[in-house]
């Protein structure tokens, strides 16, 4: 998963605010052509026009993108819809920072004596903002954004990581209880100095459990194991899943992936690269986004080579994250789709109604039988 690389603005992306938004075409367009050779091969650009990608005749993979039919554009909801299970209902947003009863019960439970911030704000501009502030008083930093979340940062030398972990875990498990139903809390440690505040690697996400059985369950019960890569373990709060190997970048994910495709059989994995969502889509920043990109793509052929005729790679995202635009959320669109292997058919597989149909189609590539909603694309 390359999170974050939406190929477009979904029909009601106007009621999230992202009329417009277009991650890949408007990245391109921005810095003058996009050059992904390895990525054009496959049929990236069979997708959508993006300026410096072509069009080929005849791509090395199948490919077409896939719409959201969960509301919202959040990495929770991006994540469990891939993975077969749609959300059929609303998680809470906090448009105008977090309510009194929440905060009240945030410092009763932590024992925080206080908060600073409680608004939606990008994580880099609020530590800027509160950091002086939060330094002086130890008190932590909460705010929330677009997305179902509520986010806690704090200095690693005024609050310890433990100690960030243990607010957190109570946050999730004690403050945030139905009726309300956030996606998740995360934990947001930075360092520095006045002026020079910085976020580190250190984040974590704490989930609620899926609604319902995802890919994850159907194959575990079937004794296929089940690998996470990334934050995916985080975001489906561990179901489902066997092994888990965080990582901290997009070169410590795609090593990690790598040394597990070398080392395991009838296993599925499920990788996401984050670097393309958290330090440039986030950060307005289309040139980062585009470098990182180009990373990917030169990776792409040394994988590829390691992989047989019973493999199946399928490259794909959870939202879009388009740096050109005003906002530093992430935005509402399709998802590229791109399907590789020697049993694949290599044709356009169209707009698909779902995320879900990734998940129907790895329950199809495994043989197993599943309740998953989505069509597989494997054997139209």
């Amino acid at each position: 998963m390359l999170d974050g690389v939406g190929v477009g603005e979904l029909p009601d992306a106007n009621l999230y605010g992202d009329a417009g938004s277009n991650t890949l075409a408007n990245i391109a367009a921005t810095i003058g052509g996009l050059n992904l050779p390895n990525l054009e091969k496959l049929g990236l650009g069979n997708i959508i026009d993006i300026s410096g990608i072509l069009k080929v005749p005849s791509p090395s993979a199948a490919f077409g993108k896939l719409a959201e039919i969960s509301k919202g554009k959040d990495s929770t909801t991006g994540h469990w819809e891939l993975a077969g299970l749609p959300v059929d209902f609303d998680f809470s947003y906090y448009p105008n920072g977090f309510p009194k009863h929440l905060t009240d019960l945030f410092l009763v439970k932590t024992g925080c004596e206080g908060f600073l911030g409680n608004k939606p704000a990008s994580g880099t501009e609020i530590i800027k903002e509160l950091g002086d502030e939060h330094c002086r008083t130890g008190f932590p930093i909460i705010y929330t954004s677009a997305d179902s979340v509520f986010q806690i940062a704090a200095h690693e030398d005024v609050i310890p990581l433990d100690r960030l972990d243990v607010i957190c875990k109570i946050t999730r498990n004690e403050v945030l209880k139905f009726p309300e139903v956030v996606g998740r809390v995360i934990s947001r440690p930075f360092i520095g100095t006045s002026g020079n505040y910085t976020r580190t690697t250190n984040r974590h996400d704490y989930s609620i459990d899926p609604h319902g059985k995802t890919i994850f369950n159907f194959l575990q019960e079937n004794s296929i194991t089940t690998i996470s890569i990334g934050k995916v373990s985080d975001l489906f709060n561990h179901q489902g899943i066997d092994l888990k190997f965080p990582t901290k970048s997009n070169k410590e994910g795609c090593d990690k992936l790598i040394s597990v495709s070398s080392n395991y059989s009838n296993t599925f994995v499920f990788t996401n690269l984050v670097d393309f969502d958290v330090y440039y889509g986030h950060r307005n920043d289309p040139i980062g986004f585009a470098n990182a990109l180009k990373q990917f793509d030169e990776f792409l052929p040394g994988f590829i080579s390691k992989l047989d005729e019973s493999d199946l790679l399928i490259l794909t995202a959870d939202h879009g994250n388009d740096p050109t635009t005003p906002s530093t959320d992430h935005s509402r669109e399709y998802i590229p789709l791109i399907v590789y292997g020697e049993m694949v058919d290599r044709k356009d597989l169209g707009v698909r109604e779902t995320f879900a149909d990734v998940g129907k189609s790895i329950g199809d590539f495994f043989n197993i039988k599943n309740s998953l909603t989505g069509k597989s694309f494997l054997n139209e």
